[in-house]
């Protein structure tokens, strides 16, 4: 089947254009549908009604010269180009010359003119229009992808990166909506931005993947081999409908359409079958297979829109530098996080060194007087005296270690340098021992409950952050509870999970203070004289959240404090 063509032939005399039209009509490369006019005002209206494919006009024309219907078709239609052959009754290199010089495509003498001539003239001429068209647009459209490339990297902020993408991507294919949507780590994604706010908040549901969105990330890998159209490599049941277009041997593998036949979510939600999607990929640390970040996707609401290639390809262009622009932003976000991380582990060594000269400086004075007494007049002191003065500087000692041990605990928190061993624990008898062995410490004022309630087995978790969680809220409880009283430890299982909880009758924590009090270094402000570092709660809670449990905190002022620790039983690998 022959390509239709549509021609204008403008010329007053009936018999040349009678001439044009069988010369033409056995042009066996092309049809033509072919308008006529007799004079230049009624050439110009139909050339604004059909805006032909290429205009035959005559020199000579009873209301006008050719040359000035010419400039006049350039003034009013606003063309850069007007495919025209310049048709005269004279031979004339000047007039050749004029014409040529105002964007003619040909020029003709009628005394000349041949079929074959005639034909050739035309079908260069309309070769030629197009390679013209094809450039102006092609222009044009890095014009605007480079446009909206400058606006998408005019910030590093990421959400007004992708928002800023989604509005100028949708104005650029001028469809009804584009959106970004991005994969998570592990499994399924979410819109997150949407050129279209009423679309902003939408999301997929927990199960989809990307294997829902045509199997996206295994689709990044394949490449179309030579020779073969990407409609030819890609099975309709794998990845969903192809990519509508006149010319599928897209000469970029990884544009593809998907209809979201796997995504109900959002099929159902937008109530669209046509979207021209285009991955976003990143870099990936020199592998030369990229990660696959997400996706660009623009939308149309109605029908089944033929997207074009050169649609495609705009969209692929911009999802290249909206690539560039996200790992940018990733980077500075990165940046920030890491110095960010180190001005607080700076912090962090500064309070230890003010901490350590602090609370070091009296347990050292009282081991130094207490050494410096026996030293000097121990054969003068009773056997009593001479215990108190060792006990002084052994119980100052065991302060001092216990200090260090908590200040290179916490560095290790705040270094991530911990790691979490499970192992399977007998809680009874793990909470038995450890209460036994406190009750040994605690003296007279303080007496230790031990209640239990529920079923503990099946616990699978780090003896030794277990035993530090442990450690630390019980001689809080003691400690804060100076004039005695009764110190209830709860242990309490669960089907999937144990709680304890540590009760005691102390001074209590103000409310103002309870907030801060799971941060190192921090402490009620009614401590008064009692020593510490405000680190136990900040150790416990470190420690509870590498179990994949949490730790609550209860106290009013004078009535005591409650300590309440959830863990789950045994933390798995995805929790």
């Amino acid at each position: 089947m022959l390509d239709t063509r549509t021609l204008l032939i403008i010329d007053d005399c009936a018999a040349d254009r009678k001439i044009y039209r069988r010369y033409l009509s056995k042009d066996p490369h092309h049809s033509y549908q072919i308008l006529e006019a007799d004079c230049a005002e009624d050439g110009l209206a139909l050339w604004k009604q059909t805006r032909c494919d290429i205009i035959l006009l005559d020199f000579c024309l009873p209301d006008m010269s050719g040359l000035e219907l010419f400039d006049k078709l350039k003034q009013e239609i606003f063309e850069n180009s007007v495919p025209v052959i310049m048709l005269t009754g004279r031979g004339d290199e000047e007039l050749a010359v004029q014409a040529m010089k105002r964007g003619a495509l040909d020029y003709l003498v009628k005394q000349q003119l041949k079929q074959d001539v005639l034909q050739l003239a035309v079908r260069n001429a309309i070769k030629q229009s197009c390679l013209q068209a094809q450039l102006s647009k092609t222009q044009e459209r890095q014009r605007l992808i480079a446009t909206t490339a400058l606006r998408i990297r005019q910030s590093l902020n990421l959400e007004q990166i992708l928002n800023t993408a989604v509005v100028e991507v949708q104005q650029l294919l001028k469809c009804d909506r584009v959106m970004v949507y991005k994969f998570n780590p592990d499994a399924g994604g979410k819109i997150v931005a949407s050129s279209v706010k009423s679309w902003r908040t939408v999301a997929l549901g927990d199960h989809d993947t990307a294997e829902d969105w045509g199997q996206a990330e295994k689709f990044e890998h394949r490449r179309p081999a030579n020779g073969t159209s990407l409609r030819d490599a890609t099975r309709t049941e794998d990845w969903g409908r192809v990519l509508p277009i006149s010319n599928p041997q897209l000469p970029i593998p990884y544009v593809y359409e998907l209809g979201l036949s796997n995504c109900r979510t959002l099929r159902e939600q937008f109530n669209t079958k046509a979207n021209l999607v285009v991955p976003i990929n990143l870099s990936n640390n020199g592998n030369p297979i990229p990660k696959l970040w997400g996706l660009l996707i623009a939308q149309h609401d109605l029908g089944e829109p033929q997207w074009q290639t050169d649609d495609a390809e705009m969209l692929y262009e911009v999802s290249v530098q909206l690539a560039i622009a996200i790992q940018q932003a990733e980077l500075l976000a990165q940046t920030q996080a890491a110095l960010a991380k180190e001005q607080q582990l700076n912090a962090f060594r500064s309070q230890i060194v003010a901490t350590v000269s602090h609370e070091c400086r009296t347990p050292l004075t009282s081991i130094l007087a207490a050494a410096s007494t026996l030293v000097k007049h121990g054969e003068r002191l009773d056997e009593s005296k001479q215990q108190r003065f060792q006990q002084i500087i052994e119980q100052k000692a065991r302060y001092m270690s216990k200090l260090v041990d908590n200040m290179l605990l916490v560095n290790q928190f705040e270094m991530d340098k911990t790691k979490f061993k499970p192992m399977p624990l007998d809680l009874l008898q793990f909470f038995s021992e450890l209460i036994e062995q406190e009750q040994e410490t605690v003296g007279e004022r303080h007496k230790v409950i031990f209640q239990i309630t529920g079923n503990n087995k099946g616990f699978w978790g780090d003896r030794g952050l277990l035993q530090q969680i442990f450690v630390n809220l019980m001689s809080n409880a003691i400690k804060y509870s100076p004039v005695g009283g009764t110190v209830e430890f709860h242990l309490i299982g669960k089907e999937s999970e144990v709680m304890f909880h540590i009760k005691d009758q102390g001074i209590g924590i103000p409310l103002a203070d309870q907030e801060n009090l799971f941060q190192s270094f921090s402490r009620a402000s009614n401590v008064d004289t009692i020593p510490g570092t405000g680190l136990g709660l900040a150790i416990a809670k470190a420690c509870v959240e590498l179990h994949g449990g949490e730790i609550a905190l209860f106290s009013e002022v004078g009535q005591g404090t409650k300590v309440t620790v959830s863990l789950p039983k045994r933390l798995t690998t995805d929790s």
